[in-house]
């Protein structure tokens, strides 16, 4: 049975733009925030990570900073992008951890879980 992915639409209405590919990310893992019915934990806000909030996830229970090579999981650094669970991104955002994001390779998803907003104000790719 194929994936069918949700439309591959931006928080800004536009076309969704890659988040990165080195390492390779989302959950499809082809660079971009796309989502489907398989992505339970909604991956979606394309994040740029930070030294304190990738220690935030991990004090969490959600290491993101050690490989797991069995899992084809390289560990993050500062400077990668990501695609974040949603959920992660506002809970980091509450607890004034949020990492900044690329709104035009954020799926629009995100704003079920984030405010536009919220969004907005960590934006690294606004003019």
């Amino acid at each position: 049975m194929a994936t069918v992915l949700a439309e591959s639409i931006n928080v800004l209405g536009e076309k969704l733009e890659v988040c990165g590919t080195d390492p390779e990310t989302g959950f499809y893992r082809d660079g971009c925030c796309n989502t489907g019915p398989e992505d339970r934990s909604a991956h979606v806000v394309c994040a740029v990570m930070t030294d304190e909030f990738l220690a935030y996830s991990r004090s969490r229970g959600n290491d993101l900073s050690t490989p797991m090579p069995a899992n084809g999981f390289p560990g993050l650094r500062a400077g990668d992008a990501w695609c974040l669970c949603a959920a992660r991104w506002q809970e980091a955002f509450e607890a004034g951890r949020a990492p900044r994001v690329k709104l035009r390779a954020t799926h629009r998803l995100a704003l079920k879980y984030c405010s536009l907003d919220d969004l907005k104000r960590h934006a690294i790719d606004l003019s």
